[in-house]
């Protein structure tokens, strides 16, 4: 199967990549799963209570893969986990977890406004603004592709 990809895609692709690597680079250097640092990081950002399922949706990762790494923070005594209502969850960072957020989340929370606040505003707001579109146009093809329907779903239609 021959497809051509673009060079704008190639290298799209490539630099979008690259920087995951980076955050996947930052993670194992502090000996944490990317869930684990994604949890954390949301920890940080959005501060104590949030939910487990916020965390799954707004990082687009399987709630399997973000429930296993919050039992293993969990399990070390980094998060603790609070009933809400039903099965809902919500997520604390425990006194050693605020020590190892301060360690090691909040210098690379530092070190991506030193990056953003290195652009002119216009870039950074031109940044922001294609990546919306970029994701838009995404979302917009993907739905019309039907590329999330199932095998049984196709056969129905047809």
């Amino acid at each position: 199967m021959e497809v051509k990809h673009g060079r704008e895609l190639i290298e799209f692709n490539r630099n979008y990549k690259e920087l995951d690597g980076i955050f996947h680079e930052i993670a194992q250097k502090m000996e944490l799963s990317n869930s684990a640092f994604s949890i954390l990081y949301t920890l940080v950002e959005f501060g104590g209570g949030c939910l487990q399922k916020d965390i799954a949706d707004y990082y687009f990762t399987s709630r399997q893969t973000i429930n296993s790494s919050i039992k293993n923070l969990e399990e070390k005594g980094i998060i603790s986990l609070e009933k809400g209502k039903r099965r809902e969850r919500h997520l604390y960072l425990t006194p050693e977890g605020q020590k190892l957020a301060q360690e090691k989340i909040v210098p690379v929370v530092e070190m991506e406004n030193r990056i953003f606040a290195a652009m002119e505003a216009k870039e950074s707001q031109e940044l922001l603004r294609l990546t919306k579109k970029l994701v838009s146009l995404y979302r917009k093809e993907v739905d019309e592709q039907n590329f999330y329907q199932t095998k049984k779903d196709k056969e129905e239609n047809t």
